[in-house]
């Protein structure tokens, strides 16, 4: 298989698992607001931020929102980190139907793939990414597990690592370390005990 038929199938993949026509009455364009919203960090969580990762104008994201705002699928809340910054949230109408978002049948079909098959595509998706989103101009997104700006101390006495971004100086919860960021760099991805992405690895 040469390159543009991986190509070919890539973007066909893409399109026929972000489905088709309304889907609980939100559009293809609304899935995808709610869907990165899902995975976003706390720093991550801004209209802007949303418009980077979907490649698209602050003004076509904006409408977007807005409308999922109007029916009650997002909130706006002030960020924990800075109180004159506001972070936009699911609401619980919103979560109650990401289980049948048409996207969940490519997550799936991902689950099916071998473990050792998973990995070897995430690395090879990731650097197609990468390469693209380079020639595009585009800022790559990614995960504090792979990224340059993660910092790990010793263990606690708990024996549980702590977790800091040295980009926005913040410590980290464990449980962040798998959301998507805007301030991501790419650099060696790390295992670390209990994160999802470390438990996908082993």
């Amino acid at each position: 298989m040469n390159s543009r038929a991986i190509a070919e199938l890539v973007f066909h993949l893409g399109r026929i698992a972000s489905g088709e026509g309304l889907v609980e009455g939100l559009t293809a364009a609304q899935w995808a607001v709610l869907r990165y919203f899902a995975q976003a960090n706390r720093f991550s969580r801004t209209p802007s931020a949303f418009a980077a990762f979907h490649a698209t104008t602050r003004g076509t994201a904006s409408q977007t929102i807005k409308s999922l705002e109007t029916q009650g699928y997002l909130t706006r809340m002030r960020s924990e980190d800075d109180r004159r910054s506001v972070q936009l949230v699911l609401t619980e109408k919103a979560r109650g139907i990401l289980a049948n978002d048409p996207f969940e049948s490519l997550v799936r079909a991902a689950d099916s793939l071998p473990p050792n098959i998973q990995g070897q595509f995430a690395n090879a998706l990731q650097r197609m990414l990468g390469q693209v989103a380079q020639e595009r101009g585009k800022q790559p997104f990614g995960t504090c597990t792979s990224c340059q700006h993660l910092e790990s101390d010793s263990c606690s006495r708990d024996e549980q690592a702590s977790y800091a971004c040295r980009f926005t100086r913040e410590p980290l919860r464990l449980e962040e370390l798998d959301g998507v960021c805007i301030n991501f760099v790419p650099g060696k991805s790390m295992t670390m005990k209990g994160s999802i992405t470390g438990a996908a690895q082993r």
